[in-house]
């Protein structure tokens, strides 16, 4: 009996720019962007439909992502993306430094 080739799809982990919070994003394709070389372009988004529990934030995702044919992101919001199958929970972050500002020192004025 021939097995079933799994499905793949990719998880987006990026900062959405509205409100700087780390938000994920399911997809089966991820290519170069026709709008530059800093830019990436998702689409074919995937929504889970089989669970029986609700996801909020993916709710929203879905209803945002309607009408989407394909978005374009910067690569630096993009934090990770993974190649994984079907059953993959994706990644998670234990301390999320990626809203890091790191400042650097002010030099003192000339001739002091």
């Amino acid at each position: 009996m021939a097995k079933k080739k799994e499905q793949t799809f990719y998880l987006i982990s990026y900062r959405d720019a509205k409100d700087a919070k780390v938000l994920t994003l399911k997809a089966q394709t991820v290519n170069d962007s026709s709008l530059g070389l800093s830019f990436v372009a998702i689409s074919d988004f995937v929504f889970d439909t089989k669970s029986v529990v609700i996801n909020p934030e993916e709710e929203d995702q879905k209803r945002q992502f309607e009408g989407v044919k394909t978005l374009h992101l910067s690569i630096y919001t993009i934090i990770s993306i993974e190649e994984v199958g079907e059953n993959h929970r994706g990644l998670k972050f234990k301390k999320d430094k990626s809203n890091l500002v790191i400042l650097s020192p002010e030099l003192p004025p000339k001739g002091k």
